[in-house]
């Protein structure tokens, strides 16, 4: 039996399960009312199929005879609310089954909650309509931001430089060269390194644009990872300066601040490395759509093992980039494991990239940027209205509640 835990409230599956005997008082059917005692204080109907509760979700049976479901739908959530607020808590809030019962519900007349429910929902489902359609727009953003990274990658967003070249009569710098430019530079400058991983097939040999040529990870960037010293060592964290970040950071575009701090004799005495501006992090593993994000690093910083760390030739970094982005998916496709798969240092080196010559490298950049820079107007403009959204439902909830003392 699926088992309901506080993270599925409002949701239509549980990835956790049960197995044994079990009391019929616990199970959960669709359209059960169900709070998370925890946390937020959520409450949702439940839309998947029948499942087991969990001690910290609590499931409300209304007596119909008294009070209509819906009705208790849109009053309970304003109480919860206000109760959340009043709660006090260091870490993570707690609702107890004491305190739901002990909720004053107002109660109407039953011909009065049916017209307070019909008022209320016709006005949300203009609402839940306005909603629907900000959302389509919004998929519609991403198909689109994934329509020009994959232009961009597969040399048709801008004019190629071979095309460019030929016009004007001149040679250039295939990606081959630049490539083996690369790599004579990172013989130079890395110790130690004198033989890398080459492109795997099929991607190998997939054609590309003239003047393009195959390339992997392992070739243009130096791949690192870091670790999580030992917590009972005080002297590790105990007043420590030295910026350390975990796999929740690469959810955003940049790093810009620490998750925690480790000290000096950490980062000497584990596997710490302290990561320059500009390195590429990529989350190894990681629950939900975590996995397999990348972020760029805007200050010098330390990391545990769930990333990968990319110091990436800063010449092509802005291109690099733009393809991980692109190969999000590809590469949660890639990752190895069991129940949750992973990816590892290894799976990383050997991401193919097609490189294209320098300076059609900086043209694709710019372009793109130009593209996803309206992108991100757009959806900051819908995230707005979707916030606009709320504070109406806000205050259809109040027009309809305030005169009997409910104003949340």
């Amino acid at each position: 039996m699926p088992l309901i835990r506080i993270r599925d409230v409002g949701s239509e599956a549980s990835e956790t399960f049960y197995s044994g005997e079990y009391d019929r008082r616990y199970v959960v059917s669709a359209g059960d009312l169900l709070v998370g005692m925890d946390g937020d204080f959520n409450c949702a109907r439940w839309r998947g199929p029948s499942s087991l509760l969990n001690q910290r979700v609590c499931k409300i049976t209304v007596d119909e005879s008294l009070y209509l479901p819906r009705f208790l739908d849109y009053v309970l959530p304003g109480y919860l609310k206000a109760i959340n607020d009043a709660t006090s808590s260091v870490t993570v809030k707690h609702l107890s089954s004491r305190t739901i019962q002990d909720i004053p519900l107002p109660l109407p007349p039953m011909e009065e909650q049916r017209e307070i429910v019909a008022e209320i929902g016709k006005q949300f489902s203009r609402l839940d309509e306005a909603v629907a359609n900000l959302q389509r727009v919004k998929a519609n953003l991403k198909r689109y931001k994934a329509s020009v990274l994959k232009a961009a990658v597969e040399g048709h967003l801008v004019e190629t430089e071979a095309s460019i070249a030929q016009r004007e009569g001149r040679s250039y710098e295939t990606g081959e060269q630049l490539l083996q430019r690369i790599l004579e530079e990172r013989r130079a400058n890395w110790a130690g390194r004198g033989k890398w991983k080459v492109p795997e097939s099929p991607a190998a040999d997939t054609p590309l644009p003239e003047g393009w040529v195959w390339s992997c990870i392992d070739q243009l960037a130096e791949v690192g990872t870091g670790a999580t010293p030992k917590r009972d060592k005080a002297v590790y964290w105990n007043d420590g300066d030295v910026p350390w970040v975990t796999s929740s950071v690469v959810n955003g575009d940049c790093v810009d601040e620490a998750s925690e701090f480790v000290t000096k004799l950490a980062l000497a005495e584990t596997n710490l490395t302290l990561y320059p501006v500009g390195t590429l992090l990529i989350a190894m593993y990681g629950e939900g759509k975590t996995r397999g994000k990348c972020s760029e690093l805007r200050i010098p910083a330390t990391t545990n093992q769930a990333l990968a760390a990319l110091q990436v030739t800063s010449a092509v970094r802005g291109y690099v980039r733009q393809f991980l982005e692109l190969n999000y998916e590809e590469m949660r496709k890639v990752a190895s494991g069991g129940v949750q798969p992973n990816l590892n240092l290894s799976l990383v080196r050997a991401v193919c990239v097609p490189l294209p010559p320098l300076a059609e490298q900086t043209r694709i950049v710019a372009e793109v940027d130009r593209h996803l820079s309206i992108v991100r107007g757009v959806e900051a403009e819908i995230d707005a209205n979707l916030k606009r959204e709320q504070a109406l439902r806000h205050s259809v909830l109040k027009k309809n509640f305030g005169a009997i003392g409910i104003d949340r």
